[in-house]
């Protein structure tokens, strides 16, 4: 039976399908079928035959300072049984051997600054621009080059519906959870730049529209030398506490995309000794699970105990190449007509799920582990996946110390992770109570499906279900006593209470649908927007495009309270540029006016620190509060890729309008 992707979302209640099949005692039992993907069947796909990639550090071109491009290349993602892959990811241009997917990390110190040359090398051996590996949607509001300088950073018009984009690709490169970055060099969407090809087509923009305007604002504030075709160079302050930080592509229009081909990494910053963790009991500095990687750290150092781990969920083809949907049809059944006789665009999907599980790099792996604390980097990579992370083993031990901003107030004790597309968990994980010789399987509890908090069917639990496999495999001494600092006994850095605001905004978070003839509504758009609470819903509620004007136009130095009412049916990891921010509480919304209601629930423990990246529920408000301390332009968006890439992405602006400012 061929069940559309409409059908599929309906039926099971935006979950996994269930289907059953009958034991040898004739008892029906429930299984999850694989979601749909491309043609490489995920059930095909053998599990935990592949060491997991620990990924070095990026090697520095001199001292304090990268010089990294983009290239496309192939690499062993699915088991040597299987085709390798062609992705595209970051590395060093002095050191070839570095470039992998993902990318390695960049190291930093806090309140050292840093430089990164950025460059679009996306190029052929003969020099000549490579096209997107996916199909990219033009119609869009996009970065667009055939526009041209005046068409560039549109959405396009269009008398008949368009094929994919096939011209070179944009790329411009942002540091997520950079605090206090100038703008010019945060990655702004529209600061884009195409490789320096020698076939660009006549009459193509090479760059994005605020590119001249940040690489003068380099020269002049930065005192960096202007920036050469198909590159950028930027600077990062990391003036922040200890942190968790990554790196992506953040093109207008593209960065679903961009991303899924594969440009993504972790970005370190590690903090002076009075900013650590210190022990209860000693008083001492603790001691936290360690080393890790460094330059030239080969990948597979059984030695290595502090460890970045990426979780992305990816759908492949039977040659091995990349599975992303071309067509709109995909995800809802819905087979036009398309842009221009409806608003319903012809390739975007409103979600996409991949359905198999990639973490640094290959599908389903596995870690030989001592039976000892080792610390994780976790990250939530997916496109719009949240997942929720537990051991399949209740003697493995689990602490989580740190979110994207850093060390949390106090160590959590956990059972499972709730992460959105984009947060980060730095956690703890003890294997000593696991039996010596016993494999350990990281679950994934989460759904198949947009996530909205509530009751949910987890996902299919022989593919999208499971992520790795640790295996408690590496021996120590009998007498061997774990040198680093029980997470309980663990004091973290202090974190100032939230202050009495200097002003508080009011914004939605907002879907736009449509209803084609004879076709009942369907998502066209996600949108950002503006909420007046003395009005209350609908009349409030004001809907918004990337390029209305700036609506959120903070003070430099002055501290302001977000309000984000979700008044859709998913939960948004909604991500600011530039700053932290704590959480304050939530509150569910009255279903007629919108307005709070009940009392306020505090954040969990999870939360309690600085973060970047928030899960706004549908039906609540959600307040954050964060602190301004540089002037430029920056954005806020939701995280699920495919809503930030079509209208779910706001230009914000500290201070005033900057004088030849593009408009």
């Amino acid at each position: 039976m061929k069940i559309s992707r409409r059908s599929f979302l309906s039926y099971s209640g935006g979950t996994a399908l269930t289907l059953y099949v009958y034991n040898n005692f004739g008892m029906p039992v429930a299984m999850a079928a694989p979601i749909p993907g491309g043609t490489l069947n995920p059930g095909a796909v053998p599990k935990f035959l592949s060491p997991l990639i620990i990924p070095p550090a990026m090697p520095t071109s001199e001292p304090n300072a990268y010089d990294v491009a983009v290239r496309q290349f192939t690499q062993q993602i699915l088991p040597e049984l299987l085709p390798a892959t062609t992705v595209w990811s970051y590395g060093s241009t002095t050191h070839p051997g570095t470039f992998n997917y993902p990318a390695f990390t960049l190291e930093a110190t806090s309140g050292v600054p840093v430089t990164v040359t950025w460059r679009n090398e996306l190029v052929d051996a003969s020099g000549k621009f490579l096209p997107h590996l996916l199909p990219v949607d033009p119609t869009l509001h996009w970065a667009n080059p055939p526009g041209g300088d005046t068409g560039r950073d549109s959405r396009p018009t269009f008398a008949t519906t368009p094929g994919p984009y096939t011209g070179p690709v944009p790329i411009v490169t942002h540091v997520h959870g950079m605090e206090g970055v100038p703008d010019w060099s945060d990655g702004y969407a529209e600061a884009w730049f195409l490789p320096a090809a020698n076939n660009i087509p006549a009459g193509y923009a090479t760059e994005g529209t605020w590119y001249d305007f940040f690489n003068q604002k380099a020269q002049d504030e930065g005192g960096i030398a202007a920036w050469a075709p198909g590159t950028a160079k930027f600077t990062y302050p990391n003036r922040q506490r200890a942190s968790t930080v990554w790196y992506h592509d953040h093109t207008l229009g593209m960065t679903r995309l961009n991303v899924y081909a594969g440009p993504a990494g972790f970005y370190l910053i590690r903090g002076p000794g009075g900013e650590e963790p210190t022990d209860a009991v000693t008083g001492l500095q603790a001691v936290l699970p360690g080393p890790a990687p460094t330059v030239g750290t080969s990948p597979f150092d059984p030695d290595i105990r502090e460890i970045p781990i990426a979780i992305q969920d990816r759908s492949f083809n039977a040659d091995g190449s990349l599975f992303y949907p071309d067509t709109r049809e995909f995800f809802d059944g819905y087979d036009g007509p398309y842009i221009p006789s409806t608003d319903v665009s012809p390739i975007w999907n409103p979600e996409f799920f991949g359905n198999c599980i990639v973490v640094n790099g290959r599908t389903w792996p596995y870690l030989d582990v001592a039976p000892r604390r080792y610390r994780f980097r976790l990250l939530n990579g997916c496109q719009s996946r949240f997942v929720i992370l537990k051991f399949d083993d209740p003697m493995v031990d689990v602490w989580q110390i740190g979110s994207e901003g850093g060390y949390l107030r106090a160590p959590v004790p956990l059972k499972e992770i709730l992460m959105s597309p984009a947060e980060r968990a730095d956690i703890i994980v003890d294997f000593a109570g696991v039996k010596f010789g016993k494999n350990v399987t990281l679950l994934n509890a989460g759904p198949d499906a947009p996530y909205g908090g509530g009751g949910f069917r987890r996902a299919d639990p022989l593919t999208t279900g499971q992520v790795m496999q640790f295996r408690v495999k590496q021996s120590v001494p009998a007498s061997f006593v774990d040198p680093t600092t029980p997470p309980a006994q663990l004091v973290m850095p202090t974190i100032p209470a939230p202050v009495i605001p200097d002003m508080t905004r009011r914004l939605a978070l907002l879907e736009l649908t449509a209803a084609p003839a004879s076709e009942p509504e369907i998502p066209i758009e996600a949108r950002l927007g503006t909420f007046d609470t003395n009005v209350g819903a609908p009349a409030g509620i004001t809907y918004l495009k990337w390029e209305d004007p700036v609506t959120e136009n903070p003070t430099l130095d002055t501290t302001e309270t977000w309000e984000l009412y979700n008044f859709t049916e998913d939960a948004h990891p909604i991500h600011i540029h530039e700053v932290f921010f704590q959480v304050i509480n939530r509150q569910r919304l009255d279903k007629v006016t919108g307005l709070p209601i009940r009392t306020p629930t505090p954040p969990p423990p999870t939360e309690n620190g600085y973060k970047d990246t928030v899960i706004a529920y549908p039906g609540e408000v959600t307040r954050v509060q964060m602190r301004f301390g540089i002037e430029g332009q920056y954005v806020w968006h939701c995280h699920i890729v495919e809503h930030e890439d079509n209208e779910m992405m706001r230009p914000y602006r500290i201070g005033p309008e900057q004088e030849g400012q593009p408009e």
